[in-house]
């Protein structure tokens, strides 16, 4: 079977396309980006248990992709292949950052920001950075002007967390300085030993208001245990009920303060990532506790900013993204009765794993895309990845990317604007190791040190190939019924990984 010269062939056409004029106006962009929300748990991908009428809104209004995903299960190197159009397995230290990260997304080529701002965009960022700040550790100036950060990258306006949620420092970054930062009280930061005096979940754990299961037992802030520690920095930590609206307020602000020029609003969510604490009057809107809570929250804020863009009449043209940065979990951390009060709702759909897993289900993720002036509703089973917006975005502004730009972003702009049924002719899936995916087929590589496989680890008895037409949920390994097909894939996986970049 040869399927190496159909690549050849349709990534042809893909280059082809970067050729093709961009559209009369450049249009707003607004990408938003769910942390941990899986295939499944939205209404317009098959969710029953949880309302999500702003989500399926922008999906009645748009084209909703069956074969959208994330370039990685896990939340740092799927956001850093999103940014710099780079697969995170390219690059050493891009796994799940610290809250103490040197910052890893690179200065001297473009990226999604820059390629934007390049346009004669106004680039901002809202909600969860997580791909590092500073020079890392303790060259962090966390009680001064923070650099490098998302600014460096392109973003002119950034209201950031560090990390993530369950992780030091909790505390809110607007361009480059902490808000809310009282000088005689300096924050200092740790994921080493702890600071003497100050409580831990260990210690605190009988005051706790959520309980920790495993590893968020160091700093408490807001009645919480994290990961990592802190202490000092009082007047600017972050109160968790709140910080959905903290960062929807700002999203709004943004796109208010940037009406009347096109604007690009990277809004990252923190929802529905743990500490799941939603606002008091989302508390019990599901029957799955905090998580199906935190899924109605994250809907709300969806709807805030859609109807920002409808009451400044800026609908029309504005493209409108929302997809999720990984596939969904559960415990992960905390006792905050995910498991116990799941009922039928599935997280990942009809797909196998979720976050951290090289199953579909950890990738592959809700990806929606709306706008009205040139995007016709409907469905989509184009393969498209994260990765290539880069690319795309590129195109829709008529720039051209240098050589080393986006090494494995192409141009999907016909299939994302549902102009053509094409996408990617194949889409890799990074866990701890990398699979590939080809029209039908999914092929796994054999674990590389020969160790029993684990359900993240990818199927037992090594290497494998799913039908995903007729198997969507991998329970059946055809490696054995189709050897040539096996090769042909394994051939070209090595090859995209040795080669260090994907398009030409």
């Amino acid at each position: 079977m040869k399927l190496f010269p159909l690549i050849c062939s349709a990534l042809s056409l893909v280059t082809l396309h970067a050729a093709e004029p961009p559209p009369p106006a450049k249009p707003n962009i607004l990408l938003i980006y769910a942390d941990d929300i899986g295939y499944g748990d939205v209404g317009c991908y098959g969710a029953t248990a949880v309302k999500t009428p702003n989500v399926d809104r922008l999906a009645k209004e748009g084209l909703r992709f069956t074969s959208g995903y994330c370039a990685a299960s896990t939340c740092t190197p799927s956001r850093y292949a999103m940014i710099t159009g780079e697969y995170a397995f390219r690059k050493k230290g891009t796994g799940i950052l610290p809250g103490n990260a040197a910052m890893i997304v690179p200065t001297d080529r473009a990226t999604l920001p820059s390629i934007l701002q390049q346009a004669g965009y106004a680039t901002g960022i809202v909600g969860k950075w997580h791909l590092g700040l500073g020079l890392g550790g303790d060259l962090i100036e966390w009680n001064g002007e923070i650099q490098p950060g998302p600014r460096e990258t392109g973003f002119g306006y950034s209201f950031i967390m560090a990390a993530t949620g369950d992780r030091a420092p909790c505390v809110y970054i607007e361009n480059q300085r902490i808000v809310g930062l009282d000088p005689s009280d300096p924050i200092a930061v740790s994921y080493g030993k702890p600071f003497p005096g100050e409580p831990t979940g260990i210690s605190e754990r009988d005051r706790l208001k959520m309980d920790w299961a495993y590893d968020h037992n160091n700093t408490v802030v807001n009645g919480i245990g994290r990961i990592g520690f802190s202490k000092g920095g009082k007047s600017a930590l972050w109160k968790d009920e709140d910080m959905a609206d903290t960062f929807t307020r700002k999203g709004v602000e943004f796109i208010e303060h940037h009406q009347d020029k096109p604007f690009f609003l990277y809004f990252a969510t923190h929802d529905i990532h743990v500490p799941r604490v939603p606002n008091a009057r989302f508390v019990g809107q599901t029957t799955m506790g905090p998580r199906g809570d935190a899924i109605v929250q994250f809907d709300a804020c969806v709807g805030a900013l859609l109807d920002t863009l409808d009451r400044l009449k800026l609908t029309a043209n504005t493209l409108v993204i929302l997809t999720s940065d990984n596939g969904p979990v559960l415990n992960d951390g905390y006792q905050d009765s995910a498991v116990e009060k799941l009922g039928d709702h599935q997280p990942a759909g009809p797909f196998r794993g979720g976050k951290g897993t090289i199953w579909e289900g950890g990738t592959r993720v809700p990806f929606v895309v709306r706008w009205p002036a040139r995007v016709k509703p409907g469905a989509s089973d184009a393969l498209v990845s994260q990765v290539d917006f880069c690319a795309s975005f590129a195109a829709l502004t008529g720039q051209t990317l240098a050589s080393d730009d986006a090494p494995d972003s192409f141009n999907l702009l016909p299939a994302l604007l549902g102009e053509s049924p094409h996408g990617r002719v194949h889409v890799l899936e990074h866990s701890n190791k990398v699979a590939i995916r080809e029209g039908q087929w999914k092929f796994i590589p054999a674990t590389a040190d020969g160790k029993p496989t684990t359900a993240k680890r990818g199927p037992p008895g090594g290497a494998a190939l799913y039908d995903l037409i007729k198997d969507p949920a991998e329970a059946t390994n055809v490696a054995a019924q189709h050897p040539a097909v096996v090769a042909e894939l394994a051939k070209q996986l090595d090859q995209l990984q040795v080669r260090g970049k994907s398009r030409p």
